[in-house]
């Protein structure tokens, strides 16, 4: 063979290989981005009978989380909530599994129906405390209008995820002072937020929901540059 095609045909072979090997570089580089940037959100809410207009609009607006995020990386969510007993005297407080997609955690918040009971959110920061001790959690938003437990019983807990870093997001419906006190020291003691929204503002629910799922995936650096939502809780997280 001509030794000048010898030399065209390894000239070629050598840029095949400088391509597969960027082609491959740049694959892994995008796995590692996607890896580092799955953040772990609990998406908790009080399920009792006063709450189910707002449970339905949670449900909906719920896929405006995964939404937001969908171009920077991924988000793992899990469904906690409580309600009132049908054979549990001091009602019940459930955990879903993690869920990678609007569609099933949909599906999961549809079959459910609120019913009247007392506030459990201590239950819920436990359980939040012992997720976060088996593996990372970038967040945990609580919705609710009422507080019926001590503030003793609820900063605890609290303090816990802080010392674990989990941050805890407290989205008060309307404007009960006595509600809004214990919430706020909540977010406080773990670095989070305390916002309120108006009833039936499903608007506002949803930017605030968008706000900290971006958060939960890329920190609060990714917040920098938004406005609304995303400024009152960098004010309060900086505080």
């Amino acid at each position: 063979m001509n030794p000048s095609k010898v030399m065209d045909l390894i000239s070629v072979e050598n840029q095949m290989t400088d391509l597969i090997s960027s082609e491959v570089a740049r694959f892994l580089t995008e796995k590692a981005q996607e890896t580092a940037r799955r953040g772990r959100l609990i998406f908790a809410l009080d399920a009792t009978a006063s709450r189910q207009e707002t449970w339905d609009t949670a449900c909906q607006l719920q896929a405006e989380m995964f939404r937001e995020v969908a171009g920077i990386g991924a988000l793992d969510v899990q469904l906690v909530y409580y309600r009132g007993p049908e054979g549990c005297p001091e009602g019940e407080c459930r955990a879903s599994r993690w869920y990678d997609s609007a569609a099933y955690l949909t599906k999961a918040m549809s079959s459910i129906v609120c019913r009247a009971g007392y506030t459990q959110i201590a239950r819920v920061l436990a359980h939040a405390r012992q997720e976060a001790t088996r593996s990372k959690i970038n967040a945990l938003v609580f919705v609710g209008d009422a507080c019926e437990e001590s503030r003793d019983a609820l900063i605890q807990p609290a303090a816990d995820l802080g010392r674990l870093s989990v941050l805890v997001f407290m989205l008060q419906e309307g404007h009960d002072c006595s509600v809004e006190r214990v919430f706020r020291e909540i977010a406080q003691v773990t670095k989070g937020a305390h916002l309120r929204f108006n009833t039936g503002a499903a608007a506002q629910l949803a930017e605030l929901l968008r706000a900290i799922a971006l958060f939960a995936v890329a920190g609060s650096a990714a917040l920098e540059n938004r406005g609304g939502a995303a400024q009152l809780l960098l004010g309060q997280m900086r505080q």
